[in-house]
């Protein structure tokens, strides 16, 4: 597909003398695509979540028709993604429980995650005086926090979890030094589906006149249904005291397309500290409120729609089917020796363990029947999505059969070589 000649032949592209007619193009993405992950199948769990409802998708195809072309980058230029903007922001500051102008729409988690990052730095600096600010997290924090504290010379202090997946607040408190300008905690955190004990972290941190980020990426769509619904669910947003700043995923549990997230904070004075002017230049002032210059609209546009499209009664019944799936996978994963869900997770995002058997070789047969799970260090990675209740029953047989071909007593669920989350090409 990379290559301008009839063949397709691999090797350095170059621009076609000619252009390539419209259907030859689509049939080679279509033929290309072939080998993409099948998420619509329902057999993959990671990276899209799928709501399973065909008239959602369908709107959010149409919106991101209607705005293809527009350029969020001067958001007055296009007052209706402007209006959009403020709207995510005050819808999700209502349910995490902060004001409704207080953050911003970014691409994703990784971004939000960078503006939180960015804004603990700066105010460290001007508002404490500290020349090199640190950051501390928990071991299973999102590599997004070493990401942004690579790229603005933050140092990163990793604080090891316990067995159940948590991290220690005692640990965590003892890691905060003078130059600590930010802790984080996650709820829940990515590989294990638990969340972090946030009142003791943001506690430790207030007293110590540090700032504390709540990382939701995965949760902050899904726990406050999740609680509504009657699932147990520890304080984990605003409403605890000393949480400074949170990050929340509309295009996860939110059931919008990429990329969209949230960036919130307990006041517009943290937020400040994220924005971006200047006009040193002779083009006219330039101000953003992310690092993103250019700005595809629909992301933005699309966020909107599907969080007034569904609204809460949508939200909750998306949830439902979601714990439904929750408790359907961790019954059958029950019933299967030789494998274990380890740590017990608090929401559909959990680690399934081999103990005994080799992970990989169990991945392998999972591949083999046409599952795509993504490996960790000590097991295959679950994220669950509505539409995984009409696979329940063949995972689980699947995967049944896939334990059961693997010999025991052989290499430990730890001794995976192929664990992977992202990648450089």
């Amino acid at each position: 597909m990379t290559n301008g000649s009839a063949d397709h032949a691999p090797g350095p592209v170059q621009l076609p003398a000619k252009g390539v007619p419209a259907d030859e193009l689509l049939a080679r993405i279509d033929e290309a695509r072939a080998g993409d992950l099948d998420w619509r199948g329902g057999r993959a769990f990671s990276l899209v979540y799928n709501s399973g409802e065909p008239d959602h998708e369908a709107l959010l195809h149409q919106v991101a028709d209607r705005y293809l072309h527009e350029n969020a980058l001067n958001p007055f230029r296009y007052p209706s993604l402007l209006q959009m903007e403020l709207d995510l922001v005050s819808m999700g500051g209502a349910l995490l429980g902060t004001g409704p102008d207080c953050g911003a729409v970014t691409s994703g988690g990784s971004t939000s995650i960078f503006c939180a990052v960015h804004v603990a730095r700066d105010h460290a600096r001007q508002e404490r005086g500290i020349a090199e600010p640190q950051i501390v997290t928990p071991f299973t924090a999102h590599p997004a926090f070493g990401k942004a504290c690579g790229y603005l010379d933050v140092e990163h202090v990793s604080v090891p979890v316990g067995a159940d997946g948590r991290v220690d607040p005692v640990a965590m408190a003892a890691a905060i030094t003078d130059r600590t300008a930010m802790v984080v905690a996650s709820a829940p955190n990515y590989p294990f589906g638990v969340i972090d004990p946030v009142p003791e972290i943001a506690a430790a941190a207030a007293e110590r006149g540090v700032l504390c980020h709540v990382d939701a990426c995965l949760g902050g769509f899904l726990l406050p249904f999740w609680e509504q619904l009657g699932e147990p669910v520890p304080p984990w947003d605003f409403g605890v005291q000393g949480v400074t700043s949170m990050s929340a995923d509309i295009h996860k549990y939110g059931y919008a397309f990429k990329g969209a997230s949230l960036v919130l904070y307990r006041s517009r004075d943290l937020l400040r500290f994220q924005h971006f002017w200047y006009d040193s230049w002779p083009g006219g002032l330039y101000a953003s409120s992310t690092p993103a210059g250019t700005r595809p609209a629909p992301p933005i546009a699309g966020a909107w729609a599907a969080m007034m499209h569904l609204g809460q009664e949508g939200f909750s019944r998306l949830t439902g089917q979601v714990r439904e799936a929750h408790h359907a996978f961790l019954a059958g994963i029950d019933g299967i020796a030789g494998a274990v869900v380890d740590p017990v997770p608090e929401v559909p995002v959990f680690q399934v363990t081999t103990p005994g058997r080799a992970l990989d070789a169990v991945g392998d047969a999972m591949d083999a029947r046409g599952w795509n799970l993504d490996r960790q260090q000590g097991g295959l990675h679950v994220m669950l999505s509505p539409y995984h209740l009409q696979v329940l029953d063949a995972f689980v047989e699947d995967l049944a059969a896939a334990v059961a071909s693997v010999p025991g007593g052989g290499a430990t669920d730890a001794d995976s070589s192929t664990s992977t989350y992202g990648g450089i090409a």
